[in-house]
């Protein structure tokens, strides 16, 4: 058995980074035995059956490091710094290691960028340079690696393939999943509009909400707030950490309106219509790549009755045909054989 150093934004709580962690394990031979670096190294254990490596702990990261014999960057837009120039310090800092101490290294399922730094793109450059792999999930980053040179393959998002586990029972009326973030561009005004559309929504057309926070530290009070301006009887609020129980959760809606990343990429791969409120490029990305409906949270409709219309028209047309998607995600599967 090779052991394999697993790095990325692990044990936090955040369930779309916990579902590229739990579908990376799927993915990965059997011949390799996993470490992952992780905020809670206890519960990452305890969830995944695997050793984790808590990331505060340098001695025994460095340790770990160095019996590996192969390092992945497992997923996600690890290298930007637009919310922290200290996360991509971690993560470039992380792989140099690596690389010094001889592991093979692949850069998964990465969004790459925005990259501000002349340093971080000089350093992220070059350290690409020297992977047994890259692999990347959209086509903004595809497009900066061939401006930079480096050769790579894209593919969907590997969440497409994740498993999932059973959720929510049937119901006569399936609900809608609401997915929301806190985020600079969700104002207060624009918060007010779409409570405002949901509440008048479920008022006007009878439509059942699930509201389902994917980062409970962040997102949960923000469900609750919209859980009381909302008709309690069509109204349900679940909370859940284990992304493969979250996918069968959304597997069980009519749809899901998100500004989440990964709430639309499960709900999509499970025949959700989907409707996104784009706050980042990577949610962008997305809908430019699938086509699937949405807004900029910047160009929110002044009035939520242009909301409600919209959110008609997505979940009563066909269910888009997503398969493709769940095509092209096998790339970032097929490297991991090169370990």
């Amino acid at each position: 058995m090779s052991q394999v150093f697993l790095c990325g934004y692990y044990g936090y709580g955040n369930t779309g980074d916990e579902a590229l962690l739990a579908t990376l394990l799927e993915q990965l031979p059997p011949h390799v035995a996993p470490v992952v670096l992780s905020g809670n190294a206890r519960a990452t254990a305890d969830r995944y059956g695997v050793a984790a490596c808590d990331r505060r702990q340098w001695q025994k990261v460095l340790r770990t490091l160095q019996q590996s014999q192969a390092f992945i960057w497992g997923g996600g837009s690890l290298i930007q710094d637009v919310t922290s120039w200290r996360s991509p310090l971690y993560y470039l800092g992380l792989m140099t290691l690596a690389q010094r101490f001889g592991c093979r290294t692949i850069a998964w399922a990465q969004g790459i960028g925005p990259l501000r730094s002349p340093l971080y793109r000089w350093w992220t450059r070059k350290l690409l340079r020297r992977c047994l792999a890259v692999t990347v999930r959209d086509s903004g980053s595809a497009a900066l690696l061939r401006q930079w040179g480096i050769p790579h393959q894209q593919g969907a998002d590997p969440v497409w393939l994740m498993s999932a586990r059973p959720g929510l029972p049937p119901k006569a009326k399936a609900p809608i999943a609401v997915c929301l973030r806190p985020h600079r561009h969700l104002t207060s005004d624009r918060w007010q509009r779409l409570k405002m559309a949901l509440r008048r929504w479920q008022e006007e057309m009878g439509v059942p909400l699930l509201l389902l926070p994917f980062q409970l530290q962040q997102d949960l009070p923000l469900a609750e707030e919209l859980y009381g301006a909302l008709l309690p009887d069509q109204t349900q609020l679940i909370s859940c950490e284990d992304p493969r129980e979250m996918k069968g959760i959304l597997a069980a809606t009519a749809g899901a309106i998100a500004m989440r990343l990964h709430a639309l990429i499960m709900a999509a791969s499970v025949g959700c219509r989907c409707f996104a409120l784009s706050y980042d490029p990577k949610v962008r990305y997305l809908m430019a790549d699938t086509g699937m409906a949405g807004v900029e949270l910047e160009a929110l409709p002044p009035d939520p009755t242009a909301l409600i219309h919209q959110w008609q028209h997505t979940f009563c047309a066909p269910v888009p045909d997503y398969q493709g998607y769940l095509q092209s995600a096998g790339v970032h599967r097929a490297v991991l054989n090169l370990l």
